[in-house]
């Protein structure tokens, strides 16, 4: 003889077993992902920088983040020489490094935003464009004003004397 508990006997209604079904839906899935092979290194947290792929800088790596078209070189050196400023965004696939307002200590009344693109797998200065935004705060109020004409050519050159200088302490050097 075998002894049910009272609830035994009772079907549960048709939206009950939904619930049931798929309030474990999510655990089944989860389950799914699991692994049986244990990797060496599975307790260990493998750092990963999230702005580019790797840090090639660091490695020596060749001369492309990841799988997008742009240069890595050009890249890092982009982000170290306007690392002076606060970035609004930087994206390493696209190649574009967008920064946000930044007021130089002497000078209160005006202020700068550069944007920088990364148009190449190749270190060389058309695979870099610079654009440098300026105001001037005049009445209170921020107008834009005409930057000097060397402050684009002058920021370029010193990315890609940056972006040359990452190549050559890596060993890409030619």
């Amino acid at each position: 003889m075998t002894v049910r508990p009272p609830s035994a006997n009772r079907r549960l209604p048709p939206s009950a077993r939904l619930l049931g079904v798929l309030a474990l839906s999510p655990l089944l899935g989860l389950t799914a992902c699991s692994s049986s092979h244990r990797r060496a290194d599975a307790g260990l947290a493998m750092p990963q920088n999230h702005l580019i792929s790797q840090d090639r800088s660091a490695n020596g790596g060749d001369d492309q983040i990841g799988k997008s078209g742009v240069n890595a070189y050009l890249w890092r050196g982009a982000i170290d020489t306007l690392s002076f400023m606060p970035f609004a965004s930087a994206d390493a696939i696209g190649g574009v490094i967008l920064t946000d307002w930044y007021t130089p200590p002497a000078t209160k009344n005006e202020r700068f935003k550069i944007t920088a693109y990364v148009l190449s797998r190749n270190l060389r200065s058309d695979a870099l464009r610079v654009s440098v935004f300026r105001q001037a705060l005049t009445d209170g109020q921020w107008v834009d004003t005409p930057v000097a004409p060397n402050t684009v050519s002058d920021i370029t050159t010193r990315i890609l004397t940056r972006a040359r200088q990452l190549r050559a302490d890596s060993g890409g050097g030619k």
